[in-house]
């Protein structure tokens, strides 16, 4: 096992305690509130049940704004210092895919990239080589749950826990590294998410910029979204599983890549992976 695995395995402190984000800390003080002032209050109660529907609808359609930081911490930007080395972070998403990923992982050597893989676990267990050919080649493999569940966005705290700690578990088995970052399915989540992200040690990564390229079949309109304004200190996102396809029956992804790759080049910007992004010090 090499020196990086070994150190990627080995036992760490354990983390200091969680602390909710302000948006939390005042959504439970006012759930105490609500309580208090219906017991309180004769007649307040249809108020404050209404003041917790509201709350808890807020909860929710912050949990479905992907990029949103209310719930926890949540990267869509790479750090300052990434940014001032001329750093972007291509992620690639839902795979290991056997008949993409090999031709992605070619685009990428062909000029010079460097790209995250937020991989499906129990889909790097079922093609160990190619996962291991990812990293291989110079990519990083990060957790995209054990089994990409439609219903992640409703798990409670025990649910998070078993999926994200099974794929933790899977992907290390099969590449002798463990994540430090965590994407949710389709960027989906709610308030038990964080803690335990914080307690398994990872770090939430969402996208500054997203192709939609599981459902748009158009290239050009896929690399428009994804090229336009491109700059140092973006996280792109595309897949390499479920991809849509062309009207030629090509994965959209490898459509686009060659012509975004082109651009990054161009723009002098160079893609890393995110533990690079995250660990790199800034040049003298």
């Amino acid at each position: 096992m090499r020196a990086a695995a070994m150190n990627t395995l080995a036992p760490t402190a354990p983390p200091p305690p969680w602390r909710a984000p302000p948006f939390l800390r005042v959504s439970a003080a006012l759930h105490f509130g609500a309580v208090a002032a219906a017991v309180a209050v004769p007649g307040a109660w249809p108020w404050a049940l209404g003041a917790v529907v509201v709350n808890h609808a807020a909860i929710t359609a912050i949990g479905l704004t992907p990029r949103s930081r209310w719930l926890g911490q949540n990267m869509t930007r790479l750090p300052a210092a990434a940014a001032a080395r001329g750093e972007v972070a291509l992620t690639i998403d839902d795979g290991p895919e056997p008949g993409v990923t090999p031709a992605v992982l070619d685009l990428l050597d062909a000029a010079g990239q460097r790209a995250t893989f937020f991989c499906i676990a129990e889909r790097v267990q079922a093609h160990p080589a190619l996962a291991r050919e990812i990293l291989a080649r110079g990519h990083s493999i990060q957790n995209h749950t054990a089994r990409h569940r439609h219903n992640f966005s409703v798990l409670g705290p025990r649910g998070y826990a078993a999926e994200i700690s099974r794929a933790q578990d899977m992907i290390a088995a099969v590449t002798g590294e463990r994540p430090t970052c965590f994407r949710a399915p389709a960027g989906f989540r709610n308030p038990f998410l964080a803690p335990v992200l914080h307690r398994l040690g990872l770090l939430l990564v969402s996208w500054t910029r997203r192709g939609f390229d599981t459902r748009e079949r158009d290239a050009a309109k896929v690399l428009a979204r994804l090229a336009d304004g491109l700059a140092a200190g973006d996280i792109l996102l595309l897949h390499d599983g479920h991809a849509a396809r062309t009207a030629a029956g090509r994965p959209v992804v490898l459509e686009v890549l060659p012509p975004l790759l082109a651009q990054l080049q161009r723009q002098g910007l160079r893609s890393v992976t995110l533990p690079q992004a995250l660990r790199e010090p800034i040049d003298e």
